[in-house]
């Protein structure tokens, strides 16, 4: 998935969802990813016992949340995390469903609710504070306004 086209300021390999399921844009979106197991960080974490971290989780549910609420002109960050909760951990080759839905919004920040599920029960959700800022080209970000 072209990450440009998505709306993202990430790249390989940090894009962490690989199909958009459902958009309603500016509203919410719901994505999906598999980590296949051969990815570097489970060579420590943890050997013999590989889980997905539960960061690379909660920056899964943003950039979801990043699709659901971007467009051509802007780019989202996460600003911040007001409340993430990990349910249960997540193991290599389990689909995740990470989905994100807007609850409010004040001058150029957005405030999502999001989710992840493995088989449609949840395994993190949380909530998070996005920023937008101006897109400069599709490679580069600028924070400069916001």
């Amino acid at each position: 998935m072209d990450p440009i086209v998505l709306g993202l300021p990430h790249r390989e390999p940090f894009v962490l969802i690989e199909e958009v399921e459902r958009h309603e844009p500016g509203i919410a979106a719901t994505a999906t990813k598999v980590f296949s197991g051969e990815e570097p960080f489970f060579q420590g974490h943890f050997p013999g016992n590989p889980l997905v971290p539960g960061v690379l989780l909660a920056e899964g549910m943003a950039q979801t949340a990043g699709v659901a609420l971007g467009d051509p002109d802007h780019v989202l960050l996460l600003a911040a995390i007001q409340s993430m909760k990990f349910i249960r951990p997540v193991r290599p080759r389990e689909r995740v469903v990470f989905s994100a839905r807007k609850t409010g919004d004040l001058q150029g920040l957005f405030l999502c609710d999001v989710r992840a599920c493995v088989e449609n029960e949840p395994v993190a959700e949380g909530r998070v504070v996005l920023a937008r800022g101006p897109r400069r080209d599709p490679g580069r970000v600028s924070l400069e306004g916001v």
